[in-house]
């Protein structure tokens, strides 16, 4: 009997054919293809949209403020300037013309107001009013009566107006209503009296 040839493997003989995807196959082969993508791809995309972002807008410009100067040790800056009301004017003494024609009657005494007996308190208060009430109806002369303060006891408070009254006149409430003033002649008190000057109000 003649022996048959062996007989070679097929996979030796022929080239591995590729086995032909079922359609269910080829559907997952297609949806896991489209989730993957290559890192070479992914990077170049990633330049890409790096490159084409678009800048962040420009803030608008506004005007540059103004330089400031530095101020050299041991200066400062002078305040701004405010409305500030303007300060009382200063006393002015009345002439001795003036306080002669007073005496004898040629210039007359527009009003007066007496101090006796009153406290310190209520004598301010009395002669602020009393000077505001000349000055609106312009009144130029006033005589203002302190008393002496020679005597003791429970009327010593008009010495200590006496003394008073001349300081008063020169605070800037006062000053603002007045001009000026002198002691008065003997024939209206002496010592124990003021001419004044009144402000008339503008």
């Amino acid at each position: 009997m003649s022996k048959d040839p062996p007989q070679i493997s097929e996979a030796l003989v022929s080239p591995r054919r590729r086995r032909a995807l079922s359609e269910p196959e080829r559907e997952l082969w297609e949806s896991v293809a489209k989730q993957v993508k290559p890192l070479r791809k992914k990077h170049r995309v990633a330049k890409a949209a790096a490159v084409a972002t678009p800048p962040e807008p420009a803030l608008r410009r506004s005007k540059p403020a103004a330089a400031v100067k530095p101020v050299a040790p041991g200066k400062t800056r002078p305040a701004a300037k405010l409305d500030a009301p303007r300060p009382a004017p200063p006393l002015a003494p009345i002439g001795r013309r003036e306080r002669a024609h007073l005496s004898r009657g040629k210039k007359s005494i527009d009003g007066r107001i007496d101090l006796h007996g009153m406290t310190q308190s209520r004598a301010h208060g009395a002669l602020l009013s009393f000077l505001h009430r000349a000055s609106s109806e312009g009144m130029t002369f006033v005589l203002v009566i302190t008393g002496k303060g020679r005597s003791v006891g429970p009327d010593s408070e008009r010495g200590v107006l006496r003394r008073q009254v001349p300081h008063w006149l020169g605070l800037p409430e006062f000053r603002a209503l007045v001009v000026g003033f002198e002691e008065a002649h003997i024939g209206h008190g002496g010592e124990g009296a003021l001419y004044v000057r009144v402000r008339r109000l503008r």
